[in-house]
């Protein structure tokens, strides 16, 4: 079976919403609304249309991920970087390997586009084989209260954090 990894387009929508409710039906620590979270950001300025990535299998969509824009706030001084949220990939195709070849493509296209980084809350496990390490070794922390091993972050380019620190400023589609 061939895997062909695409941008997302607006008639994916609706598979895609169903397959990221599939995907968390059964995750204990998830509010089971990241379908809702991508519709908000899709509407908002953080969304960068190429980011929004669906693995596909014989013309069916079997997986999806979204890296939407964020800034990292230091008193004044304020940069970019991206989130990582959700990963999606409906259960009956989990670890096969599609949710990392969407996570490898995800960050290189964000590398052509010129982001340095990409920041998430995830599983410790996971993460860490496509380079992320605790966001806290960057020196960078979330808004809110989340075990310190889940928050991480990566550089996409040599350097991509350096000098780069202080609180992660959500765009406001993420809290509601």
């Amino acid at each position: 079976m061939e895997l062909i990894i695409r941008k997302e387009n607006p008639e994916d929508f609706e598979t895609v919403f169903n397959l990221i409710e599939k995907a968390f039906k059964q995750v204990k620590i998830s509010d089971h609304r990241e379908q809702f979270l991508v519709e908000r950001l899709r509407k908002s300025k953080a969304f960068v249309p190429e980011l929004s990535m669906v693995a596909e299998i014989e013309k069916k969509i079997v997986g999806h991920i979204l890296l939407s824009k964020l800034k990292i706030k230091n008193g004044r001084n304020r940069f970019d970087s991206l989130a990582l949220a959700p990963l999606s990939v409906i259960p009956e195709y989990q670890r096969n390997g599609i949710g990392g070849q969407l996570v490898r493509e995800a960050h290189k296209k964000a590398k052509e586009l010129g982001f340095k980084s990409v920041i998430l809350i995830g599983h410790e496990k996971y993460y860490p084989r496509f380079g992320y390490k605790q966001a806290d070794h960057f020196g960078i922390s979330l808004p809110f209260e989340v075990p310190i091993e889940n928050c991480m972050a990566v550089e996409l380019i040599m350097n991509g954090l350096k000098d780069v620190n202080g609180l992660v400023q959500y765009p406001k589609e993420f809290i509601a």
